[in-house]
């Protein structure tokens, strides 16, 4: 695993194209050492090789190489209370997150990839209620701050803007006219940009996830900060 990525193959695509065709256990047992050879070991090479470019944006999020380490998604679907029985994810993702926070509900940079688009950006899903609570309260606390990162250009062009599900209502203690309540509302938070999977086949990638990354930064430091993490 070096920094001389080339791009998903072909084959790593064809691997959720096949897969979404015949989602089954039995398909995927059959297919099992080529989920190895293929999707693992490239996801795992991608990971390597944006760990560098990580560092340099912040020291505190990590890119955990090992298929079963703290970065990459297993493929298997938690389907225990889901009406949709599909055993596996038809999918492959990362998710660079804070290593002080823990777990996929804390900051972190996300990078999702299916056989026709690439999914990447930053931000926070589903945090927990303290933490939702912080950061309701640290956007109301510093309203110029958030505004400062919502009207932010670079952010609007890359990434069209803050999104996330929300509330219908605005949330306890926070009145319906505030300048930001539609920010207050959500439940999580997050900037996302879609391109072409044909752009996961080259080198470039690398570059596009890293630019994108370093312009969630705003985002993702006030974020951070709102928690009492590092960034």
């Amino acid at each position: 695993m070096t920094d001389d990525f080339k791009g998903f193959s072909p084959d790593f695509f064809a691997f959720f194209e096949e897969l979404a065709a015949a989602n089954t256990r039995e398909w995927f047992q059959a297919n099992k050492p080529r989920y190895t050879d293929v999707v693992q070991n490239e996801l795992s090479d991608f990971v390597s090789a944006m760990a560098p470019r990580l560092k340099r944006i912040s020291k505190h999020y990590l890119a955990d190489p090992r298929p079963n380490g703290k970065t990459i998604f297993r493929i298997y679907r938690d389907v225990r209370f889901s009406k949709d029985k599909r055993p596996y994810k038809e999918h492959a993702a990362c998710h660079f997150r804070h290593a002080g926070k823990g777990d996929v509900h804390g900051p972190g940079y996300y990078f999702h990839l299916e056989p026709k688009e690439v999914i990447f950006g930053g931000g926070i899903w589903k945090p927990a209620p303290e933490d939702l609570n912080k950061i309701r309260a640290a956007i109301a606390g510093d309203a110029k701050a958030w505004s400062k990162i919502v009207g932010n250009p670079d952010l609007k062009e890359t990434f069209g803007g803050v999104s996330g599900d929300g509330l219908k209502r605005a949330p306890k203690g926070y009145a319906p006219d505030h300048p930001h309540i539609e920010d207050l509302k959500r439940k999580t938070f997050f900037v996302i940009r879609r391109v072409p999977a044909a752009l996961a086949r080259k080198a470039e990638i690398l570059d596009e996830v890293e630019t994108s990354f370093r312009t969630a930064v705003p985002i993702m430091r006030f974020l951070s900060k709102a928690l009492g993490a590092p960034f």
